[in-house]
């Protein structure tokens, strides 16, 4: 038998031909015999490129413009115990706990303890973009900072000055203090960057300067809780805390992304981070140097169009914005947009979603006439838009209404929907106005006024819009009044609450 095993295997032998005997060098796959041609036949541009053999070369280029920001700040109770600034007691006057944590939580303003204010040290990342010593971070690095250190990557400390931030994209411009140059890096254009190409992130992750990681683009496009002017990017180069602020880089040695956050069950990186697209943060960048973040505003309330709503209306598929209601006297108004209207396109581009709308309508200038394909019984109709400023209206270092509130009184409202019930604990039958910002010192932060709080009425009469309630203001200030009376609910308790006009 083992003879006849034998000749069978040298029969077998015989009959394979030489280039099967000995393959050539190259990849060896277990595939069957199709897929390995159809791999064979895929054209060079669409296979993988290598893996880079090193990335010192590009490490070495880009991290002496690449800083540690060093942040100084005071606080009270909440900041003493690890609370972001502002934070307030979670509890509802009235309730037994209210009085319990106000000592815990709350400062002497708000009936605390009044103990001194303590300074606190934070850190974080940024790179120089311009031979003057004007430094990109975050905006969440430097918000309310009382000092503000740039580290160089040589271990040279300079101290810098907060020319503008701005919370909406979450970034901010420092200008560091003394004589340039200064090393300095270059944009580069997020709209070429694509999913699977190599990125290298700089920062200061934890306190350990110049850290440089690498990684690929994971996807684009993504959305972050409130973030509604910004589709990031996601890295999966490992990023921490106190890398926030500091620059994602494509292979070229150009910004491609701001290192923003990061989503993480422990704390630590896990390989989902996110960026801000380096075409979004330039545009607000260079606004933040003028003084001046300006937004345009269109003046609807709007929704996602879903699978049902567009089969119903004859799309033919999901997108574009579904208008709910229009603002009286609003650029909407006057360009003819209807409740029930779907907003498709936009100067010129499609639409996707609401968030997309938002985005598209904040970045454009306010002055400027754009074309709006809404559609409408079925067809499709464009509108001429002249688009109008939003409320942000601020020297960037200072806080300001955003859009739909009153700079005046520094709030900042919307009308009640579905996220604003489950972001603020409101009831379903809830109507009026939710208060999603409140501007420190402000008229409205005298008051304490806070988030959550739902304005339903203005010197008697009701309001549901934010234009309704800015009339209501300005007919105050007309009539010689020196305040205007707030009806609003907290929780489940109606308070009146009088707000003095500047």
């Amino acid at each position: 038998m083992t003879t006849a095993l034998a000749d069978r295997a040298r029969a077998g032998r015989q009959r394979r031909t030489p280039a099967t005997r000995y393959p050539r060098k190259g990849l060896i796959l277990t595939l069957g015999g199709g897929a390995l041609a159809a791999f064979a036949m895929l054209p060079a541009t669409v296979q993988a490129r290598g893996v880079p053999q090193s990335f010192a070369d590009l490490a070495a280029k880009v991290k002496p413009a690449v800083v540690s920001i060093a942040v100084e700040r005071t606080g009270g109770p909440a900041a003493r115990r690890g609370l972001p600034p502002g934070f307030r007691n979670p509890f509802p006057e009235g309730s037994p706990y209210h009085d319990f944590f106000r000592r815990f939580f709350d400062g002497p303003d708000r009936g605390g303890p009044a103990e001194p204010r303590r300074r606190f040290r934070a850190v974080g990342s940024g790179f120089v973009i311009d031979p003057t010593g004007f430094v990109v971070t975050n905006h969440h690095v430097v918000d309310n900072a009382t000092k503000v250190e740039v580290l160089f990557d040589g271990g040279k400390r300079r101290k810098a000055t907060v020319v503008g931030r701005d919370a909406k994209t979450d970034l901010a411009l420092l200008k560091v203090k003394g004589d340039g140059p200064f090393p300095h890096i270059v944009w580069g254009d997020s709209d070429k960057t694509r999913v699977g190409d190599w990125i290298l992130a700089v920062g200061n992750p934890f306190g350990l300067n110049s850290t440089v990681t690498a990684g690929i683009v994971s996807a684009r496009g993504r959305s972050l809780g409130g973030a509604a002017l910004v589709d990031f990017l996601q890295v999966d180069a490992p990023i921490n805390k106190g890398n926030s602020g500091g620059p994602t880089f494509n292979m070229a040695g150009e910004v491609v992304g701001v290192n923003t956050a990061i989503y993480s069950p422990t704390g630590g990186s896990v390989g989902l981070g996110f960026a801000i697209p380096s075409n979004t943060a330039r545009e607000v960048v260079e606004q933040l140097k003028s003084g001046k973040i300006s937004r345009g505003w269109l003046g609807v309330q709007i929704q996602d169009v879903s699978d049902d709503i567009a089969k119903a209306v004859g799309l033919e598929k999901a997108r574009g914005a579904l208008v709910a209601a229009v603002m009286p006297d609003s650029p909407a108004a006057r360009a003819g947009v209807q409740p029930s209207d779907i907003i498709v396109g936009w100067a010129g581009q499609d639409i996707e979603d609401t968030r997309d709308l938002v985005r598209k309508v904040a970045y454009t200038k306010a002055g400027r006439k754009v074309t709006a394909v809404v559609w409408r019984n079925g067809s499709r109709k464009s509108l001429t838009v002249l688009v109008a400023e939003s409320g942000v209206q601020q020297a960037a270092a200072s806080a300001g209404a955003s859009p739909g509130g009153n700079a005046e009184l520094g709030l900042s409202v919307a009308p009640v929907d579905d996220g604003l019930r489950r972001r603020f604990g409101l009831k379903r039958g809830a109507e009026g106005l939710v208060i999603v910002e409140i501007a420190p010192k402000s008229a409205a932060a005298a008051k304490n006024l806070r988030p959550g709080d739902l304005v339903t009425h203005v010197n008697g009469n009701r309001v549901a819009t934010a234009a309704a309630m800015k009339r209501h203001v300005e007919a105050a200030r007309r009539g010689g009044r020196a305040a205007v009376l707030f009806r609003i609910l907290r929780g489940e308790r109606p308070i009146f609450v009088t707000v003095e006009l500047g």
